[in-house]
């Protein structure tokens, strides 16, 4: 039998964080609003997103606490994708990154379709 896997505290911390940041952000834009829900949860996914490339940027400048991979890649595939994209370019961070170029394109590719189907399939 394997070893049960569990989240480390900072992972869940900063997960839940970020959720909370998104869930926030989701609900002030539709109050002020009138924007389509998808679109006001890919808006505040991609400000969280950005902020948390630009933070995590700052810590590894200054040797400080990392936000894990885990929650920066599934900020992205969670629809921050254009806040990824957008952190990469102003930040200059996760540029040399396989995975981080990877999961935006599947992101990318996978919110493309969903706009697709939501917006102009009809």
């Amino acid at each position: 039998m394997g070893t049960k896997r569990t989240l480390s505290p900072v992972k869940k911390q900063f997960g839940l964080i970020a959720s909370i940041a998104v869930i926030g952000l989701g609900l002030t834009l539709a109050w002020l609003t009138k924007w389509n829900p998808y679109l006001i949860w890919l808006a505040s996914a991609s400000v969280i997103t950005f902020i948390l490339y630009g933070f995590d940027k700052t810590q590894a400048v200054h040797g400080g606490i990392r936000v894990p991979e885990i929650v920066l890649h599934g900020l992205a595939l969670a629809g921050g994708f254009p806040g990824g994209w957008a952190g990469r370019l102003v930040f200059h961070h996760k540029t040399r990154k396989r995975s981080f170029t990877i999961v935006l394109w599947i992101s990318t590719i996978l919110h493309l379709i969903l706009i697709y189907w939501i917006f102009l399939a009809k």
